[in-house]
């Protein structure tokens, strides 16, 4: 979807770069050292390290993502790593408790189609794909305590989540502190020019310049991006089940985009769009629904295509602009006297009898055939039709 030129020699044009140095980052170590170096036309090897912890990437990911993009149109060279290692043991740079150790499964299965998810935003082919598995776990105790040595504890409790887990009696186990290294000499197995995360991810980063500085190398530069809001406002994370999806179906996707804050709007469109900002403006001057509207479009375009954003859109409008059914909704069968919590059960529309019965209480299931409300947890099929369930689930089912 995206294409990509081949040189071996990176583009110095001076606006791209200062583009490049400043669109959704928060900050450059060390900025007149890396400018300098992208001047000079050298192809750099730009890191970006993600661990599994959950099976989908999503919107707050592709930040460092489309940055990782930004460096490899102007030529230089991706590093991506899948952290299958680091995810076992578990960052905590943005956690106010103990992050659970994941096991070696369950880190294997969330990474099965990383690559592929990252590859809707990079160009796969020019992309040196790793998992820090191959270098971190052929590492003795010795070399371990050799690295350890460059950092002081006092380092690593200075840290403000780290501080305030402390202070509050709260436990930090030894394990965590174990991660920064890790992060740290993954820089140094690939020997990493320049090194991109998240404003939470600052500590880490760091971590390598010491890591490369004790293995004598040059160390990295870093850029970090920052870090944008879910759907309920808070930061985008799979653990709070507020993300957008880089997976998401087209009308999933868009839907989802329609609930962000009018005030993330803006936020977006810098973040995790490319288009320019004098068009931003220009939506952003139309007013929320209209600019939230092209901004949907626009990430549903990125992922799936025009053709598909054509439809969601439509679909969109359709359902719940001016009331209606979406042309796709899913099609099922039952027996007349099946039970619709049953139904909707196994067809996953609810995750639970329970929530069937909230939604029920609080009217959210509705038969468009007739505009009525069902308020009978019992019940059944009976002659069928489409169901509205919440605010944009639908379900039509046909009696067998």
């Amino acid at each position: 979807m995206f294409g990509f030129g081949k040189s071996k020699k990176a583009t110095t044009d001076e606006g791209k770069i200062d583009e490049l140095l400043t669109r959704g980052v928060s900050e450059v170590i060390e900025k007149d050292s890396l400018k300098k170096r992208l001047l000079s036309g050298d192809v750099l090897r730009i890191k970006l390290g993600i661990d599994p912890t959950s099976p989908n990437l999503h919107l707050g990911r592709s930040v460092p993502l489309l940055k990782l993009r930004d460096f490899q149109e102007l030529g230089h060279k991706i590093v991506f790593i899948v952290g299958d290692a680091t995810g076992v043991i578990g960052d905590t740079s943005d956690k106010e408790s103990e992050r659970p150790m994941l096991t070696e499964e369950d880190v294997e299965n969330n990474a099965k189609t990383y690559f592929e998810q990252a590859g809707k935003i990079l160009d796969l082919n020019e992309v040196e794909k790793k998992h820090n598995s191959e270098w971190l776990n052929n590492l003795s105790y010795s070399e371990i305590g050799e690295q350890a040595n460059q950092f002081s504890l006092a380092e690593f409790i200075a840290r403000e989540n780290i501080k305030k887990r402390l202070d509050s009696g709260k436990r930090v186990s030894l394990r965590e502190v174990l991660y920064p290294l890790m992060q740290g000499y993954d820089s140094v197995a690939v020997r990493a020019d320049v090194e991109i995360g998240g404003t939470d991810q600052r500590f880490n980063l760091l971590s390598g310049r010491t890591m490369q500085n004790y293995y004598k190398q040059e160390p990295q530069n870093i850029l970090t991006t920052n870090l944008i809001e879910g759907i309920d406002g808070r930061k985008m994370s799979s653990s709070w089940g507020n993300t957008i999806n880089l997976n998401d179906e087209p009308n999933d996707m868009y839907g989802k985009i329609m609930k962000i804050d009018d005030s993330l709007i803006e936020k977006y469109f810098i973040h995790t769009t490319r288009i320019s900002s004098s068009e931003i403006k220009e939506h952003i001057e139309k007013g929320p629904r209209e600019a939230k509207s092209a901004l949907s479009y626009e990430i549903v375009k990125m992922y799936w295509g025009e053709g598909a954003a054509d439809s969601a859109e439509k679909s969109f409008v359709n359902t719940f602009s001016e009331g209606g059914v979406p042309d796709d909704v899913r099609k099922v069968g039952a027996k007349k006297d099946n039970l619709l919590s049953e139904v909707f059960l196994k067809h996953e529309v609810v995750s639970s009898k329970n929530e069937f019965s909230r939604l029920i209480k609080s009217g959210a299931i509705k038969n468009m055939a007739n505009n009525e409300k069902i308020d009978d947890i019992k019940a059944v099929v009976g002659g069928g039709g489409i169901f509205k369930v919440g605010k944009k689930k639908f379900i039509e089912v046909s009696s067998l």
